[in-house]
């Protein structure tokens, strides 16, 4: 079922609305990122779970345990001449834009020297370490690299989002940060697991959206629906149970070593484009079933459609579709 009270468990977020507090769950919560290969199942719950509690937490974690992923999938090389341990907390930029980059070079005594300017780095002022796409040479590698070293410059924010608020994203300047490299040339969009973390994100999708319906069920329990009501509460279930059936699919298919290579791309493709449509639909369902009072007087409604709207443009809408249509023909192709 989709209900908020099935998914809104009891993760360790002690303050969803500080992406601070929310990141001291880090720990806790690493276990479930190392499992993913074994129990992807639990691994996707979990983000569900994070996104009906609350979307801030949940943009908060997700990328830490996606970088948890990829360190457990590169075989969690040494990481202590970063200054890394058991306390560290990480982000995942590998955004690309124009005019902007990270290269790395071989440095004097040990680790890579990473300089550059790196775009779309949320939450870059609270994490300590992050994992970061850089070239070398004509080679795409992924880094991790310490964001409290001297050599990393916080460029001023514009964040003004009214969504995701306290998720300052912004940029970072890197002049000769140690850096130590993940994998080979490649290996960052090659790995099996590239294509897993973007249906990570689907699942906190799934789970805001889940939590917003249950907005629909509470209003239903306060007085008689009537057919409009009812009609919508027909909608948003046929969307999220689908939308669920997708990622338990997901999980079945990298549980059986099904989603690796092309395969992995099609399917992170379909299961964010079914979760992206079934959050959009839920959310005008939402607002035509309940107006504008839950809008203007009920701070955590209006807090949550603010943030999944922000949270699903990570989703580029017919730009994704297009792609999910090149794979589909790529597929048909190859078959």
């Amino acid at each position: 079922m989709w209900r908020a009270d099935e998914w809104a468990e009891d993760v360790g977020v002690v303050d969803g609305t500080s992406p601070h507090r929310a990141l001291d769950a880090a720990r806790a919560l690493a276990g479930v990122a190392r499992a993913l290969p074994d129990d992807p199942w639990t691994y996707l719950a979990t983000l569900a779970s994070l996104g009906a509690t609350d979307l801030t937490a949940a943009r908060a974690l997700e990328p830490h345990l996606d970088a948890v992923a990829v360190l457990a999938q590169a075989g969690d090389p040494d990481l202590s001449a970063l200054g890394v341990d058991d306390d560290s907390t990480f982000g995942v930029y590998a955004a690309r834009a124009p005019g902007t980059g990270l290269e790395a070079r071989p440095g004097p005594d040990g680790p890579d020297l990473v300089s550059g300017t790196k775009a779309w780095c949320s939450l870059a002022g609270l994490v300590s370490h992050a994992v970061v796409t850089t070239t070398t040479g004509e080679d795409e590698r992924l880094h991790v690299v310490p964001l409290r070293h001297p050599g990393v410059t916080h460029a001023a924010s514009t964040w003004v989002s009214r969504g995701l608020a306290a998720v300052t994203t912004g940029s970072l300047q890197l002049d000769d940060v140690p850096g130590i490299p993940l994998g080979g040339p490649g290996w960052y969009l090659g790995r099996p697991g590239f294509a897993w973390g973007g249906i990570g994100v689907a699942a906190v999708w799934f789970g805001g959206a889940a939590a917003l319906a249950g907005a629909l069920l509470a209003a239903a329990g306060r007085r008689p629906p009537d057919q409009v009501a009812r009609l919508h509460l027909g909608t948003v279930d046929r969307v999220l149970h689908a939308s669920l059936l997708s990622l338990r699919h997901a999980a079945d298919e990298i549980r059986g070593g099904r989603a690796d290579g092309p395969a992995g791309s099609l399917l992170a493709a379909r299961t964010r484009a079914v979760v992206a449509d079934a959050a959009e639909v839920v959310l005008t369902a939402v607002g035509h079933g309940l107006g504008p009072a839950p809008l203007t007087h009920d701070e955590p409604h209006a807090r949550r459609v603010a943030d999944l709207t922000v949270y699903l443009r990570q989703h580029h809408a017919e730009r994704d579709l297009v792609a999910l249509g090149d794979l589909v023909l790529g597929a048909r192709g190859s078959g």
